[in-house]
């Protein structure tokens, strides 16, 4: 398969399939313990989910996200960097792959994204943050937001 196969292996009812795994996403982050936002994460490769995440607490640590006052506690897990060491710890790769998640990367996933060889990054909630999108589109990663609520489909 060549490149453009992998990440958008779909053809013409690729926007479709984008809505439908990014719900699946939505419904991945439910997992989550953090009560402040709940994200979810799925890479794709071809026709295949390959890895998935959630943000939270790393592995054998309390499912506990927030301190006493509410805030994040600063060894959260983002979703996308759980579903990045995941398909790591696999024998996949996430070259060519395409993630959804539900809340746009910030800086530091942005850079975990690149660096695992996402080429595609469609997500339906903005972060407050532009930074992590502004680093995504300098590295030629296409981005797509979708709202699902309005069903619009929107390439960056």
């Amino acid at each position: 398969m060549a490149g453009n196969d992998l990440t958008k292996p779909y053809g013409e009812k690729q926007a479709a399939f984008d809505s439908r795994y990014l719900e699946m996403a939505l419904i991945w982050a439910q997992n989550s313990y953090c009560k402040r936002r709940q994200v979810g994460a799925l890479i794709v490769k071809g026709r295949m989910i390959i890895s998935d995440g959630y943000n939270g607490t790393p592995s054998g640590f309390e499912n506990v996200c927030e301190d006493e006052d509410n805030v994040t506690k600063p060894y959260v897990l983002h979703a996308e960097a759980n579903a990045i060491t995941k398909v790591a710890k696999s024998n996949n790769s996430s070259e060519d792959a395409t993630l959804y998640v539900t809340t746009s990367p910030c800086m530091e996933c942005s850079k975990l994204i690149i660096q695992a060889g996402i080429k595609r990054v469609v997500y339906c909630n903005r972060y407050h943050k532009t930074d992590g999108l502004d680093l995504l589109k300098r590295a030629g990663i296409e981005l797509v937001f979708i709202d699902p609520e309005k069903e619009t489909y929107e390439i960056q």
